[in-house]
């Protein structure tokens, strides 16, 4: 289990056991089997090998093969708002589906959207590395991560000689993987080879083509041990903070911005109150900070909805909790913490899901996180509703423990004292004066995805002077995203 620092809040694991969460993280945002990253970084660190390329390159494409989607979450808003369906697009977009950037005409066309939504990408994906004390090399290749070798790539057309090779690798590598899954080998190298000497060198597509088949057999019997040895470098044998990883899971929706980190620092908290032991602390905080791993699957528009959710919809809310558990399998340290994460929206009347679990199989700690989660998300602002107060929220809990389905000791312990919604600060919270009051004031509302209008209807001040604010707190931390702001934001414990 990973440590777990009982003052402070703060908890670490291996960076490759974060890693592998946010690269399952990242293939089900992208639509893709949840072992995706993993093949696609051995088949690019066989690629890497073949190609000639040194032993820090190769560290390089096995870092940035299991991160190239660590952005995703990032831009899954811009995609809804285009597309509709951010996930369904995206699988469409990998497989090369005909028309896939139809909708995009009503927008300008592709030029007029797609650099800003890949702008946004990398930019969270090169500081996700840098959050993780990866090498320069990684950072810059995940910073540009949509390039192409013909220059024509996203988001700023960067001559080929300016773009890392691991970029090439781990694009080459990422679309044998996506089209033989889908279209089988043979057609697979015949669409990697129209795209040799645009999208990647023509000598890499020679070196693939020479050695896909035994590569893809290969694939075929490897076991997640075999990935984990196949992909792990000294660098992601550090230590970090697991809390970068509910940071990257709430990107998704900006209304849930810093949901995970109260949910699980309140359920410490609570976890306290009833007496339970350090332990238990331990992993009840690191369960609150994960449990919304499944939700990147579901769709942005389904999230987004004022009404009822149809049925169609609701079964994939319904797998939020499913997906999280599948999470532990492939994420080391982070197994039983996941496990425990899937029971967040269990009930004891047996009402809840994934599992519809029961009282008796439901454990205290399970209890705990069902409810703090209640708890943070009915104090929050969410698109169908306003925050509750306080008092109303408890006594939504308190109606809840009525009708059987949340634990009455668990109740008590959280609505106690009017107890706030916690959120530890981190050690680099005093770096909140690098910001001016009015700009983490800016920075907070436009977090949650308020546009310059809207935010300066809600500080009451001019949209000019919003918009003044936002471009000295871009220029202040050295991002140019929203997306990549809030990352940070998030990191110093401001927001």
């Amino acid at each position: 289990m990973p440590k777990f620092d009982i003052e402070t809040g703060q908890t670490a694991l291996r960076v490759f056991d974060s890693v592998r969460a946010l690269a399952f993280i990242g293939d089900l945002s992208m639509g893709q089997p949840t072992d995706h990253s993993l093949r696609t970084g051995w088949l690019a660190a066989r690629l890497a090998q073949a190609a000639g390329l040194d032993s820090r390159a190769c560290d390089t494409v096995r870092e940035v093969a299991l991160l190239r989607w660590s952005g995703c979450t990032a831009n899954a808003a811009g995609f809804a708002q285009v597309f509709g369906d951010d996930i369904a697009i995206r699988v469409a977009m990998l497989e090369g589906r005909p028309g896939w950037a139809e909708p995009l005409e009503a927008f300008g066309g592709a030029g007029a959207v797609m650099p800003a939504l890949a702008q946004t990408h990398c930019e969270v994906a090169g500081e996700i590395a840098r959050m993780l004390a990866l090498s320069s090399d990684t950072e810059a290749a995940l910073r540009n991560i949509f390039e192409a070798w013909d220059g024509a790539g996203l988001p700023a057309n960067v001559a080929r000689d300016m773009v890392p090779m691991p970029v090439f690798v781990v694009a080459l590598a990422g679309d044998l993987e996506i089209f033989t899954r889908a279209y089988g080998l043979e057609r697979a190298l015949g669409l990697i080879g129209q795209r040799a000497g645009t999208r990647y060198p023509g000598r890499l597509v020679e070196t693939a083509a020479r050695n896909a088949v035994g590569w893809v057999a290969e694939l075929e019997r490897a076991s997640l041990a075999d990935f984990d040895a196949a992909l792990t470098t000294s660098d992601m044998q550090r230590l970090t903070s697991a809390e970068l990883i509910a940071d990257v899971i709430d990107l998704k929706l900006p209304w849930m911005t810093g949901f995970s980190r109260a949910v699980a620092a309140t359920a410490a908290v609570c976890c306290a109150r009833l007496a339970l032991d350090e332990a238990a602390q331990a992993r009840v905080y690191h369960a609150g900070l994960i449990h919304g791993i499944g939700r990147a699957a579901v769709p942005n528009d389904v999230w987004n909805q004022h009404g009822p959710l149809a049925a169609s919809a609701w079964e994939k809310v319904r797998l939020v909790p499913y997906w999280t558990a599948r999470a532990g399998k492939q994420t080391g340290a982070l197994g039983e913490a996941a496990e425990l994460a899937s029971y967040a929206y269990e009930r004891q009347d047996g009402s809840g899901y994934f599992r519809g679990a029961g009282d008796s199989a439901l454990p205290l700690e399970a209890r705990v996180l069902a409810a703090s989660v209640a708890w943070v998300a009915l104090r929050a602002t969410r698109p169908w509703r306003a925050a509750l107060s306080t008092d109303a929220a408890a006594q939504t809990l308190r109606n809840e423990v009525a009708g059987g389905r949340l634990c009455d000791e668990v109740v008590s312990a959280l609505v106690a004292g009017d107890a706030p919604v916690v959120r530890r600060p981190t050690k680099n919270a005093s770096q909140g004066s690098l910001l001016s009051v009015r700009e983490l004031d800016v920075l907070r509302v436009i977090s949650r995805g308020a546009s310059n209008k809207e935010a300066a209807r809600e500080l009451t001040m001019s949209p000019s002077t919003v918009r003044t604010h936002v471009e000295s707190v871009f220029r202040k931390l050295e991002c140019s995203t929203r997306a990549a702001a809030t990352l940070k934001a998030s990191a110093m414990g401001w927001l």
